[in-house]
């Protein structure tokens, strides 16, 4: 009889989250309640011999994009919005370490008191002990979205697939939540993701995913708790 994990499809996966996915009904910091259910089922899918990278937004405590438009100055805000981001690998690293998972955070902004620096063979040695991998700071430079470090930690790590956490069960024409008239895709290219500009993940992100033939799963991340 064949073994659970002789049934994985992928056996290095890269998990995206939203800082505000962390928030549960909140409308700012964690829900420590969702942050444990989330890493309790991240120590299911490591004991079955998948390999697991974490890209974590941060903003459930800041966002940069959004600090800019109010006046201040989108390079400084960027770079806060990537403290925020370590914050959350942080916590997340915790609770995963509660779920007997062991685990690395790696950033791309050097903090060598909190976490590691992200070299990107440490990274790779990390996953083949078994080890969960969470990339804080994003890419390290400002403009560039954790979604866009998710791509690009993916690619990096020779990841099978991309699996992006959202609020809604699906990708939509629209939000759904703002229309009602919102048609949901089953499947989708990376060229329809681009030319119909649907919000699934930002272009540049999608770009490096096309270009190397990873996969974005989309799923709803509902946050429950038990």
């Amino acid at each position: 009889m064949s073994s659970l994990a002789d049934k994985v499809k992928y056996s290095r996966v890269l998990l995206k989250i939203s800082g505000e996915a962390l928030m549960g009904s909140q409308s700012f910091g964690h829900d420590m309640g969702i942050i444990s259910q989330l890493c309790k089922d991240i120590a299911d899918v490591n004991r079955l011999g998948v390999q697991v990278c974490i890209v974590v937004g941060g903003g459930n405590i800041f966002r940069g994009a959004s600090a800019s438009l109010s006046g201040r100055e989108r390079a400084s805000s960027d770079y806060i919005g990537m403290l925020a981001t370590i914050i959350n690998a942080l916590i997340l690293q915790n609770f995963l370490e509660k779920n007997l998972v062991a685990s690395r955070v790696l950033s791309a902004i050097p903090m060598a008191t909190v976490c590691e620096p992200y070299i990107r063979r440490k990274a790779i040695r990390h996953l083949e002990k078994g080890r969960a991998v969470i990339f804080a700071a994003g890419t390290g430079n400002p403009f560039f979205t954790t979604d866009t470090a998710a791509a690009l930690r993916a690619v990096e790590m020779n990841c099978d697939v991309i699996l992006k956490g959202t609020q809604v069960n699906g990708v939509y024409s629209a939000d759904p939540k703002k229309n009602e008239d919102a048609v949901m895709y089953d499947r989708l290219s990376y060229t329809d993701l681009l030319t119909r500009d649907l919000k699934v993940m930002d272009a540049s992100a999608i770009s490096l995913a096309r270009e190397n033939s990873i996969p974005i799963i989309v799923f709803f991340f509902e946050g429950r708790k038990k």
